[in-house]
Order: structure tokens, then sequence, then C-alpha cells
């Protein structure tokens, strides 16, 4: 985690390619391009992932509900490449994802995503009601 911080405190962000994707959060509009598209919706599953386990984990010790608690809620980086879009959109949606996967394991449920393939995703239609993003 040190050396994803190290690398991110020196990274320069570019856009790479014409934006086609729209998205709105914090009374503003967001342009990006398919690839930043699909790292957003990455950013919110690797989060809903991250959040299960954690959960799960706080529900097997005995521990209270906190997910806002855990070290990857706070660093929110988790599979963040440097590229496409900046890094606190990527992990804005992160934390996102993350509060619904705790929620999740925590409660020993499926209500916001589903286990399969040997991995936790967000349900598609509660991904689309996260991440609003309108193809233009």
């Amino acid at each position: 985690m040190r050396q994803d911080q190290i690398r991110l405190q020196s990274f320069t962000y570019y856009d790479y390619g014409t934006p086609s994707y729209r998205y709105y959060r914090d009374n503003r509009n967001y342009d990006v391009n398919q690839y930043g598209a699909d790292l957003l919706r990455r950013a919110v599953n690797a989060g809903y992932e991250e959040g299960f386990r954690a959960g799960q984990a706080d529900r097997e010790d005995n521990w209270q509900f906190d997910p806002e608690n855990c070290d990857a809620f706070s660093d929110a980086t988790y599979g963040y490449n440097g590229y496409y879009v900046d890094v606190s959109e990527y992990q804005y949606y992160f934390r996102e994802g993350f509060r619904r996967g705790y929620d999740d394991g925590y409660n020993g449920q499926s209500q916001y995503g589903l286990y399969s393939n040997g991995s936790h995703n967000m349900l598609a239609d509660v991904l689309s009601l996260i991440l609003d993003l309108r193809r233009y």
C-alpha cells in the first residue's frame, strides 16, 4: 500500500482519448472515454469485493458495523492504475461500492451484489444507480 501511495503522489493525470460517456455527481457533469468508464465500473466492483470481505471479517470477529473504519475504505485506491480518471473520482466510486459490499458481507446477504466465478460483484442495476453513465 505504501508503494501505491508513493506512486500516486508523483503521478500526473493525463486524459486519454475523446470522451464518449457522461455522468453527473455533486452538481457537476463529468466526461470520460470508454477506458475511464470501464475503470469507474471496476472501482465500484473492487470496492464492493473489498467491502464484502471486510464486512464478513468484522461480523465473524464480532466487531461493530463500521465500514469507514477500514484501511481499504480510507485509502480507496485498490485497483487504480493512474490512467483515464482522476484518483478522487476513483476513490469516490470505490467507496460507494465498499459501503454496499460491507453491508452485504456483514449481514450475510446479497442485496447489492452476488458471488460468481470466484469473486463478489455489484449487481448491474445497482451499479447503474451508483454510476449513471450515459453514452453520447
